[in-house]
């Protein structure tokens, strides 16, 4: 039998419905590996309690012939934007230092009444701000991968969903939560080899979710194959009267109408992601998938989303833009850091905790989101951002009257050293060229690894799709799923 630590899952959920292991043997081998794996300071708190108690219920509930929840005996790493219950959530900032909440997030409780356990809480990109993994407040999350050429050069696992990416890889965990604002869940999936989806703005709650940029933030899963993500996708959804974007929609079976059969389906390649510079393995990597579709039975066709190019700069000004109005919360006086100088006031305090508790990106992207909103610069920069990103959703609504998907390379490169970007915050940015767009837009959009560059780091191909059509996005990962065969992991060196 295939260890419990290799497997996934549905693998995990149907070994423990069969009888092949209990619940608990899975929770205990996963608990060993969080323990064994603090070298990649993945992990900001860990549960082992959490984790044990959900599978002890999963096992009593099987014992009574009931039935099993889709994640049931599934232990989960927990991104720390998500609040949880009696559990210190930080967002990877010491401003919120001490801050345990009193509630639990609305996809973490979906999760647990799902029958999943949390192994612990994820380090992060602080307040998700970040593609390396760089800014998090407790240092950085240091990937399970390493370069083929000799090199023991500590790399990024991506960001600012990290964490999630090196346990999900690194087999220290089978799934983890994330969180996409501009490509925080696809990026780091391509950066360790995994599978990441977004799913349509809305799909999954907001509430209880660490806000960073309200219109763009949205939950999704990260896992080892696409069938995964389908299974916890459908736990993690649904509707919240307590988020007033949330769709109100029922759940689709996804798992269920998983077909890699794309005969009928029209796959648009936009001619503006093949930009300047790119490199060769990325293109080459980008038709291997088009060969892989058309195997599936897709047509190829050319698109253009025109305003492509303004995508990035457009979100640089929106997203900061409200990182600057959620943040203005954290002032020290009910929750999280507080540094009161003596003989300091009020206004003495509110900078002080945030000059003490934002890091350099955070303090950033405020100072950009203060300027752009301010009384002189909101129409020249805000409002014609807005307008832009109105422009790249017409864009992508005019390509779907020519296809049902598009298909695109996830990120302009593989994983890069630690370090070696962190001094240009340009270079950064970049990383989301590929995945920003579909973002500003509210689409679907999913991760596949689809092969390896030349230094043996895997290379991910991205998938997006129409607005409320998953489906259609998962059965396409799968059919690249099938074809790339990708089964490369990290050796163990941690």
């Amino acid at each position: 039998m295939t260890a419990i630590f290799e497997m996934g899952i549905a693998d995990i959920r149907s070994g423990v419905a069969g009888g092949d292991f209990t619940a608990k043997e899975v929770a205990e081998t996963f608990i060993v590996r969080v323990s064994a794996a603090k070298p990649l300071n993945a992990f900001l708190v860990e549960t082992p309690e959490h984790a044990l108690a959900a599978a002890e219920a999963t096992d009593k509930a099987k014992s009574a012939g009931e039935t099993l929840g889709k994640m049931a005996g599934v232990p989960i790493g927990m991104k720390d934007l998500f609040c949880t219950e009696g559990v210190a959530t930080t967002a990877g900032s010491l401003i919120l230092e001490g801050f345990t909440p009193q509630y639990e997030s609305t996809v973490s409780s979906n999760l647990f009444k799902a029958g999943a356990g949390m192994l612990g809480k994820l380090n992060m990109d602080q307040f998700a701000m970040g593609s390396s993994n760089e800014t998090s407040a407790f240092g950085n999350v240091i990937s399970p991968w390493r370069r083929n050429d000799g090199g023991n050069s500590d790399l990024t696992p991506g960001g600012s969903s990290g964490g999630s990416a090196a346990v999900v890889s690194g087999r220290i965990a089978p799934a983890a939560t994330g969180t996409d604002t501009g490509g925080s869940i696809r990026q780091p999936a391509a950066f360790v080899g995994i599978t990441g989806f977004k799913p349509t703005y809305g799909r999954c709650s907001r509430w209880g979710t660490i806000a960073f940029a309200s219109s763009l933030d949205q939950a999704g899963p990260m896992a080892r194959n696409v069938r995964d993500c389908a299974i916890m996708l459908e736990a993690m959804a649904g509707f919240d009267a307590k988020d007033s974007t949330s769709l109100d929609l029922p759940v689709p079976d996804w798992e269920a109408a998983l077909n890699s059969d794309l005969k009928g389906k029209k796959i648009g390649i936009p001619k503006e992601y093949r930009v300047d510079n790119m490199p060769a393995e990325i293109d080459a990597l980008w038709q291997k998938g088009i060969e892989m579709l058309k195997d599936a039975g897709a047509t190829i066709v050319d698109v253009s989303l025109p305003h492509t190019k303004y995508a990035l700069p457009a979100y640089y000004i929106i997203a900061p833009a409200e990182a600057s109005s959620n943040l203005s919360r954290y002032d020290g006086v009910r929750y999280g850091l507080r540094d009161l100088p003596d003989g300091a006031g009020l206004q003495d305090m509110y900078a002080a905790t945030r000059e003490a508790g934002f890091g350099p990106e955070v303090k950033r992207r405020i100072m950009i989101g203060t300027y752009v909103l301010s009384a002189g610069y909101y129409d020249a920069y805000y409002t014609q951002a807005q307008k832009v990103r109105t422009l790249i959703a017409q864009d992508f609504d005019k390509a779907w009257q020519h296809c049902d998907l598009l298909l695109t390379p996830t990120a302009p490169s593989a994983a890069f050293g630690l370090g070696e970007k962190s001094d240009d915050p340009l270079a950064m940015y970049l990383n989301d060229v590929f995945t920003v767009p579909s973002s500003l837009a509210g689409l679907p959009a999913m991760s596949v690894p689809a092969g390896l560059d030349g230094k043996g780091l895997p290379l991910g191909l991205q998938i997006i799709g129409k607005a409320l059509d998953e489906q259609s996005v998962f059965n396409a990962g799968l059919a690249i799923e099938e074809r790339a065969g990708f089964v490369a992991k990290p050796e163990q060196w941690w």
